[in-house]
This record gives C-alpha cells, structure tokens and sequence, in this order.
C-alpha cells in the first residue's frame, strides 16, 4: 500500500488527470478535508472508500464548487486550471459532472428538457429539441432505460434505483472527462445496484476518468477500480489495488482509524 501525492506546479497540471494537491476545507467554519491529496487520470476508474464522517461527500461538494463548502487552501488542477477559481458553471463545461448520493427532486420539470437545457449549457451553445432528443433515445437505449422515463417530472416518485439511473442517463448524454459519483450505489437493492453499475462500465473508458465514493465493497463486485483510496480524517491515507477494498469489507476501519491516529 502506499500514500498518493500531487504536484502543485501548474506546468505538471496542464494534463487530462485530476489533481487534488493539499486540498483543505470547512464547512460552517468547521474544518473536514486536511491536506487531500489524490490523482485521477481521466481514463481510469479511482475508489474512494472511508467510514461515515471521514469527509467523502465533502470532498465532491467542494469539487464541483457547493456554496455551503468552502476551501481554505490548497488546489485542484483539471486541464490547466486550479478549478478552485471557477465557479460551479464553468467547472462542468471544463467536463466535471457530480453524481449525486440524495439526487433532487424537481416536480413540473419533464427530465427531457431537464436534460436539453443541462447539455445546451455544457457545450455552450444551443441544442435543438429534435437534436437532444435523438441523443437522448440513443443513450436510454444504450442504457436500456425505457424512454417514458423521459416525459417523467426529474425525480419526482423515482423509486431509488430510478434515481441513480438518472444520475448515469444525464452523465451518459453530457459525456463529462471527469466524472465523480458520491455513493451512488446508496440505497440500493442487488437488483437496482447492478443495472446501475451495469451502465457505469458501458460509459467508463478512456475518454472519461471516475471517482466512484463508496462505503462498501459490494459496488466494487460489479465496478472494477484500477486503484482502491482509504479516506479517513479528511485526507487519503492508503492507497491500493482491488485488493484493498476486499481487505476493507473483510476488517473494516477500525485498525485504520487507529493506525492514522497513532501517526499523528
């Protein structure tokens, strides 16, 4: 196992990798993330795993740039630019999405038009509704999702797992490069889980990089990670092969809490 690091050169940022180098951040005044420091390259699939409470949710807000998370040093570089900059616009037409773990409901908006509008903004110009929706179909048929889904109000008495195929259906047609999915296999049955997982592999590939925040190594049986991250305290403290979440789901965190603990 080893400790991922970063480089916070701009000229060692200027690639397709996310690059998260001593990234700290507070919420209410509280500080949760202390010193993050993490590489995504696109193309490649990264876990992040950690117990409740550790920062895992933090850490994607402050990615895509939630008002209520603030960063108070660090940086994160994504194509040349320290994201910590942008505001939340224009950190996804640089081509981050965040998956949500609580997708929002949003009664009286058809998720067609949801998604028409979410791509026109992506690729900042306009898009016709005949346009957004042969691309819509086609990426519902890839997903195998049924197309009624689209005429549905977003979310709104969305079972779970409908929820999260959302989440992959709007990734799907915004093909983002960095894509960063918090705890998407939450709530779940076995059943919902692997459709879910099922069209992540058909989008993961080279020209996408994943962050895939879980709890449990169950998500992992269906996903396979190239590298396996242990977040604890608000930082990354190990780091591994797939070998390493087995090892997780087999022991949990307790030696890991206590072995970071014992290091400060």
């Amino acid at each position: 196992m080893t400790t991922t690091s970063a480089s916070s050169t701009p000229g060692q940022a200027v690639t397709d990798s996310l690059v998260i180098d001593d990234l700290r951040a507070s919420v209410d005044g509280k500080p949760i993330l202390n010193g993050v420091n993490l590489t995504v390259p696109k193309g490649q699939v990264h876990a992040l795993m950690g117990p409740n409470g550790s920062g895992k949710s933090t850490l994607a807000n402050v990615l895509l740039g939630h008002p209520k998370y603030q960063a108070t040093g660090g940086h994160v570089w994504f194509k040349g630019q320290d994201l910590l900059t942008l505001p939340t616009d224009e950190r996804a037409r640089a081509g981050l999405f965040l998956g949500f773990q609580y997708p929002l409901e949003l009664p009286g908006v058809r998720l067609n038009n949801f998604l028409r509008l979410a791509l026109k903004a992506r690729r900042g110009k306009d898009v016709t509704h005949i346009e957004s929706w042969r691309l819509i179909q086609g990426k519902m048929k890839e997903l195998e999702m049924d197309e009624y889904f689209a005429a549905r109000y977003l979310n709104e008495g969305f079972s779970g797992g409908e929820k999260k195929r959302n989440e992959v259906l709007q990734m799907a047609v915004l093909e983002p490069e960095m894509a960063i999915l918090d705890e998407i296999d939450s709530g779940l049955d076995i059943d919902a889980l692997r459709i879910v997982a099922g069209g992540i592999n058909k989008l993961a590939g080279p020209n996408m990089g994943v962050l895939l925040i879980t709890h449990y190594q169950r998500l992992l049986t269906y996903i396979e990670p190239d590298v396996v991250h242990v977040f604890v305290g608000g930082r990354v403290v190990q780091s591994g092969g797939k070998e390493l979440a087995k090892e997780l789901e087999a022991q949990g965190y307790d030696h890991i809490i206590k072995e970071t603990a014992a290091a400060v």
